[in-house]
């Protein structure tokens, strides 16, 4: 028997990212990247958009603080966290432009990969990595 047969399946249903404020960058997404937001908590600790199955969402500090001991590490200055939101365009160049009008830090100028893929990276005023990517 196979061990893979005896592992449920999980689908992959939100990536949270923490923020001090998650209904700022909620906005901030749906003003730059024309994600359309769901809604957010009457605390204002978290913030939900919808961007096909999968959900992205924002939640803040002190709810991580809340949830487990330590809370969430957040990212430095001089260099993002070990995560990164990749976002889907088909103008790659269009979408860079329009993300650093609105305050994100260009990380790297939209190029394009052996794989046929044009990708750029900024950093959004909240401090997460975002990739910025056409289609594969």
């Amino acid at each position: 028997m196979n061990e893979i047969e005896d592992v449920p399946e999980l689908r992959l249903g939100w990536v949270i990212v923490y923020v001090d404020d998650p209904a700022a960058a909620s906005e901030f997404y749906e003003r730059t990247f024309g994600l359309r937001g769901e809604f957010v908590a009457g605390s204002g600790t978290y913030a939900q958009l919808a961007t096909g199955p999968t959900r992205l969402a924002f939640a803040a500090y002190t709810l991580g603080d809340g949830n487990f001991p330590g809370g969430v590490r957040r990212p430095s200055p001089d260099t993002p966290a070990n995560v990164e939101i990749a976002l889907v365009a088909e103008d790659v160049d269009a979408a860079f432009a329009r993300a650093v009008e609105a305050g994100c830090s260009a990380l790297a100028e939209p190029s394009d990969k052996p794989q046929g893929q044009r990708v750029a990276y900024v950093r959004d005023p909240f401090g997460t990595l975002v990739e910025l990517a056409s289609p594969l």
